[in-house]
């Protein structure tokens, strides 16, 4: 049994250009998205997408401008891993870095790299996803 997080690194992967089908050989930005939403509460705890749980902790942590940017159409603001590091609960950050076994500060940097992309990506419209909306659907929309 694969966890989520594995089948949503690979939808990621393939999202931010992670050489498709190509095993796990480029895909690690998706890998480390994938822990981290999975870590996030992958499951359906958020109606099924921690997107919108993990645009609030950022948000809260004083990265709305960023948010907002990677919603919305224009430019993304870039984030560091720093500021990501702080955003996030602790564990989340450990879990993230122990799936894809790189070190904490190593993840932060990863998601602060990727993180923009990948929801700009999952917000072509400019705007969050419906509730219901699950991030496995969303990213296959995406790829069609």
């Amino acid at each position: 049994m694969t966890m989520a997080g594995n089948d949503l690194g690979g939808l990621l992967g393939g999202l931010l250009g992670g050489g498709g089908q190509g095993g796990s050989g480029g895909s690690g930005a998706g890998n480390i998205l994938g822990a981290l939403l999975g870590a996030l509460g992958g499951g359906q705890a958020a109606g099924g997408n921690p997107l919108g749980g993990l645009l609030d902790m950022l948000t809260k942590s004083g990265l709305m401008d960023q948010a907002q940017s990677w919603i919305g159409t224009g430019e993304n603001k870039p984030v560091s891993g720093e500021q990501i590091t702080q955003a996030l609960p602790d564990n989340t950050l450990q879990e993230v870095a122990a799936q894809t076994g790189v070190s904490p500060q190593e993840a932060a940097d990863q998601i602060a790299q990727h993180l923009p992309q990948a929801v700009d990506k999952l917000t072509p419209s400019g705007e969050l996803p419906q509730p219901g909306a699950s991030l496995e659907d969303l990213i296959k929309q995406q790829s069609l």
